[in-house]
């Protein structure tokens, strides 16, 4: 089975999502999908096909507080405002097709990390309803900056905390063949989280969480490296910037979000008769 791998990044996604709609404009499909964080909040268009909607809302409400400002941070707990990215936008500002998700035979699955063990979960995504939601915002929930997700009896922050990049986990349910999007340049080196003292204070209820953020730098790197390995080997297809993005994780300059957005498109047009030979050397 052939899989699509979205790492996050917050508003480094924008790159992803404008590979992603080219791919979309050029009716390549997959058989699933995973994100992790923006990779899952913008991903999600991928299943129910909406090319464009990803630039289009964040550019919409990136200066909006409702959408991701200090006044949210300190009004709900949660810098990207819940109700407002989980709600009023899917539903009534920039409509989500939830029938189109739901008939897309594509699945897709997001990853969380769970604060009490310090692991990633990974759950598959079928309506995009309420539940659906809540998984999506607890693997996009930013530690330090938003509250701990509470679900299905887990307590669950940002997946990119215990899984930045879920190449391993789709190869291990059967996805062989997989493009992997990553939101940062091959020679990027990730390295020990400078906000780690902080984090021990704010999560000390979660120390195992707080033990597998002292250790992300590692895990990441290890993944970044594995992921070089499958492409060598033709079991991955890896699309990524030539160099840094750029871009802060909570832009709001709307010209700064369609730059990276652009840069996306044109990494992805610029491989689309690879991508296309690597899909099909990958279809019985």
């Amino acid at each position: 089975m052939t899989g699509l791998v979205l790492e996050g990044g917050a508003m480094r996604g924008m790159f992803s999502a404008g590979v992603m709609d080219v791919l979309l404009e050029q009716g390549i499909a997959f058989d699933g999908a995973v994100g992790v964080s923006a990779g899952a909040t913008f991903g999600c268009n991928y299943k129910s096909r909406q090319i464009g909607r990803s630039i289009r809302y964040n550019k919409r409400f990136a200066g909006d507080r409702r959408y991701c400002s200090l006044h949210s941070l300190l009004t709900s707990g949660d810098l990207y405002n819940a109700d407002f990215c989980y709600r009023q936008i899917p539903d009534e500002l920039d409509p989500f097709d939830y029938k189109a998700f739901s008939e897309n035979p594509m699945a897709f699955y997001v990853v969380a990390s769970d604060a009490v063990k310090g692991g990633p979960v990974y759950k598959q995504l079928l309506t995009c309803g309420k539940e659906d939601l809540t998984w999506m915002r607890a693997s996009a929930s930013m530690p330090l900056v938003s509250r701990p997700v509470q679900i299905d009896g887990y307590t669950l922050l940002d997946g990119g905390m215990t899984d930045s990049i879920p190449l391993k986990f789709f190869e291990g349910i059967g996805y062989s063949k997989n493009v992997v999007i990553l939101t940062q340049p091959r020679n990027f080196v990730k390295e020990k989280a400078s906000l780690l003292p902080l984090m021990r204070v704010l999560l000390h209820k979660y120390p195992l969480l707080v033990d597998a953020m002292a250790r992300r730098h590692t895990m990441y790197n290890e993944e970044t490296a594995y992921v070089f390995e499958q492409e060598k080997k033709g079991a991955a297809f890896v699309i990524c910037p030539q160099e840094s993005l750029g871009i802060s994780r909570t832009e709001k300059n709307p010209d700064e979000l369609q730059r990276v957005y652009d840069t996306g498109r044109a990494a992805a047009q610029a491989r689309l008769e690879e991508i296309r030979a690597f899909i099909r050397c990958c279809t019985p």
